[in-house]
C-alpha cells in the first residue's frame, strides 16, 4: 500500500489545474477534483497506513492533563473613565447607547446622580461612576489606532437599569477568573473598595468591579 502511494502519478500537478492544463479531459471535468483519477488518489491516500510517530504524537496530546486554571470561565465589558480602565460583568449589560445629556431631577442631590437620560425612548437614572469612585474624568487618552467615542452603558441591578457615562468602550473580555490579581498599593482608594481584582489585558490593567458592591451603591443613589 505504501509503495502504491509513493508511486502515485500526481497528474494534476503536471497537466491539471496545478500544471499546464494540457489534460485531455480537463475541459470536460472543469477541475481535477471532478476527475476519477483525482478522487481515486484521494481515497488511496486516506487508506494509507498510519505512521507510528503520528500515533505516538497524538497519544501524548490526549494523555496530557488539561490546564483547568487557563479555562476562560468569566467575561466582562471593559471601559475607560479618565485614566482608569474598569470592567463590569457582562451579565449586567442591557445595552450600549450614545452619549446623552442628563436632565437634572429637582430636590435629588445624591452623590453621583446626574439626573435622567433618554435612551431608546425610555428614561433611565444617570449615575456618574467618576463621582462614585473618585476618578478625574479630565485625564486619560483614547486608545491608539481606534476610533473612540463617549458612550452610555445601560446596566441592570435588581430589576433597575442605570445609565453610566464612560469616555471609551473597549468591549467584551473573556478571561480565567484565576488570572485576577490583587490591586496595587498605589491604586485609587475610591476604586479599590469596589474591586474584585485587576485583570491584565493587552497593554491595560483593567479593574474588575464587584457587581454586588457597586450595585448596592447604585441603588443607594435613588433612595
Amino acid at each position: 500500500m505504501t509503495d502504491q502511494i509513493q508511486d502515485l502519478d500526481a497528474c494534476w500537478n503536471r497537466i491539471g489545474v496545478a500544471g499546464d492544463h494540457s489534460c485531455e479531459i480537463l475541459d470536460k471535468a472543469v477541475h481535477c477534483r471532478n476527475c476519477e483519477v483525482y478522487a481515486g488518489a484521494a481515497l488511496r491516500n486516506l487508506q494509507r497506513p498510519v505512521d507510528t510517530g503520528y500515533l505516538r504524537e497524538w497519544a501524548e496530546h490526549f494523555r496530557a492533563p488539561q490546564d483547568r486554571g487557563a479555562r476562560q470561565d468569566s467575561s466582562c465589558v471593559a471601559f475607560r473613565i479618565g485614566r482608569e480602565w474598569l470592567a463590569l460583568p457582562t451579565r449586567m449589560f442591557q445595552q450600549i447607547a450614545p452619549k446623552a445629556i442628563p436632565h437634572r431631577l429637582p430636590h435629588r442631590t445624591a452623590r453621583g446622580l446626574r439626573g435622567v437620560v433618554n435612551a431608546g425612548g425610555k428614561l433611565y437614572p444617570c449615575i456618574s461612576l467618576a463621582e462614585l469612585l473618585g476618578i478625574d474624568e479630565a485625564g486619560g487618552e483614547a486608545s491608539t489606532g481606534r476610533h473612540t467615542f463617549a458612550r452610555m452603558l445601560l446596566v441592570q441591578w435588581e430589576a433597575q437599569t442605570y445609565a453610566l457615562p464612560v469616555a471609551e468602550l473597549h468591549g467584551i473580555i473573556r478571561y480565567a477568573s484565576s488570572n485576577l490579581r490583587p490591586p496595587a498599593a498605589t491604586i485609587n482608594k475610591g476604586i479599590e473598595r469596589y474591586l474584585a481584582g485587576v485583570l491584565p489585558h493587552e497593554d491595560m490593567q483593567v479593574g474588575c468591579l464587584d457587581d454586588s458592591l457597586l450595585g448596592y451603591q447604585l441603588a443607594r443613589t435613588l433612595r
